[in-house]
């Protein structure tokens, strides 16, 4: 096979700075990267390549995923009609029985999942590390491997358990040593900031309501020490906001920018109750949003207010968010739910589809800091692209083909490469077993359920 390939008569979604399209086009593809994008056939030049026939489809960047917790896909389907503290308070006793096994078998699924439905870059705050439950980090980034997937995979905590008046049940918290020295060693056993890297490490602790100042404080040195990114929970619920004006006598992005929690380096998960000063100070700094519209919908959370923190020029990317609060965890669709809900609140314009793609590629590479890699298909940058087939009878005849991915149902996913790598190919896994992960997600929620039920 050659090292060159082309994907030829494809139309072409680049999603770079000056948002490119080719209604027919083709792209190069080089020892992994992105050799060229041009409009029309392509035209062979007597080169050795391997070209893919992508008549009927859209080439489209990969889709980038800014939060999730894997774990939870051992978790699907409790507490589903329970609000966040609701569900949280539900199953941190089952969360606590995880191991290295468990969150192995459920972060393959997860992001054999993912994958399959066009991400090809998954980030993961993992948070909850039981006493006896060996590697788990280490599980998620071997799973991730396997699948062969781009992975940003952040070493979360907590150290507020409830008799300190946090959220989260004493036995599934650490001290803040213990954290801090795990997430050095994450650090340096896992990170890669090279050009090729197919894993990054981020610093995580979990959320106001389930760490402590200090932690905080410290977390953010070590981050910023080691040139890592980070990433917490914030403003996702009104309960989140009355417990940071009781403790802490401040709204959640006041406290934060009080302890040095904000920047370029920042990227906040949910950041739904946001009033117009917090918007402002989000731009100002830098501070980026990862949008999660299923999962704030499944816990009835509220809807991010995206127009308004576009307007503002703070970054957005989309996050499916923990399998246990959508159960679905598809990008594409987070795409849909995001533009759906930002015009059920502020009308027909309030956020366009390519908008809506853009914060599911490029956007989410930028909350990253990973978009001088990826997010875009451009000549330099790492091939991590997908090929959607839209001449079934879901999409056939759909006169836009962005409309097409971003309203449609998800097309079928005809190919999706990572650093020029097939993950999938003709919408299934090359490098898994989609029938062993999924035995293995049902062995593993088993596992996490047992000691509960014994109980």
């Amino acid at each position: 096979m050659s090292a060159v390939s082309v994907l030829d008569g494809c139309t072409v979604v680049t999603m770079d700075s000056e948002q490119h399209e080719y209604a027919v086009g083709h792209v190069v593809i080089d020892g992994g990267r992105i050799r060229s994008v041009a409009p029309g056939p392509y035209v062979p030049t007597g080169d050795d390549v391997d070209i893919v026939d992508g008549t009927g489809c859209v080439l489209t960047p990969g889709l980038v995923n800014t939060h999730h917790h894997l774990y939870q896909w051992a978790t699907r389907g409790y507490a589903v009609d329970a609000t966040l503290f609701e569900w949280l308070t539900a199953l941190y006793p089952v969360w606590g029985n995880i191991n290295e096994r468990v969150v192995g078998q459920a972060a393959s699924a997860g992001i054999g999942h993912l994958a399959l439905s066009g991400c090809t870059t998954v980030m993961d705050h993992h948070y909850v590390f039981p006493r006896g439950g060996g590697d788990v980090l280490g599980a998620e980034i071997e799973a991730a491997g396997d699948i062969g997937v781009r992975f940003f995979a952040t070493r979360g905590s907590m150290d507020l358990g409830r008799s300190d008046g946090g959220l989260p049940p004493d036995h599934v918290v650490e001290s803040i040593d213990e954290i801090l020295h795990a997430s050095a060693a994450a650090i340096d056993l896992h990170h890669d900031a090279s050009a090729d890297s197919m894993v990054r490490v981020g610093v995580a602790p979990c959320s106001p309501f389930s760490v402590t100042t200090d932690l905080l404080r410290e977390a953010a040195t070590l981050a910023r020490d080691r040139g890592v990114r980070l990433h917490t929970h914030l403003a996702e619920t009104l309960d989140e906001d009355d417990f940071c004006r009781e403790r802490f006598g401040q709204a959640p992005i006041d406290y934060m920018e009080s302890i040095g929690w904000l920047g370029p380096d920042v990227w906040f998960a949910h950041g739904i109750h946001f009033d117009d000063k917090a918007i402002r100070t989000l731009a100002r700094t830098g501070t980026g949003v990862a949008h999660c519209p299923s999962s704030n919908a499944r816990l009835g959370a509220g809807v991010c207010r995206t127009r308004d923190l576009l307007d503002a020029g703070a970054p957005i990317g989309l996050g499916v968010d923990g399998a246990a609060s959508n159960e679905a965890t598809s990008l594409l669709e987070e795409a849909r739910h995001a533009l759906l809900f930002a015009r059920a609140l502020g009308g027909p314009t309030a956020l366009g589809v390519r908008q809506a793609l853009e914060a599911a590629t490029i956007g989410g590479a930028r909350l990253l800091g990973w978009e001088d890699e990826i997010g875009s298909i451009e000549p330099g940058k790492q091939a991590d692209v997908c090929l959607w087939r839209m001449d079934t009878l879901a999409h056939a005849g759909i006169a836009d083909p962005v409309a097409g991915l971003v309203l449609g149902t998800p097309p079928p996913l005809e190919l999706a490469l990572v650093a020029g790598r097939p993950v999938v190919r003709g919408g299934h896994l090359t490098r898994a077993d989609e029938a062993a992960l999924a035995a293995g997600a049902v062995e593993a929620s088993r596992q996490v359920r047992a000691p509960v039920l014994a109980g």
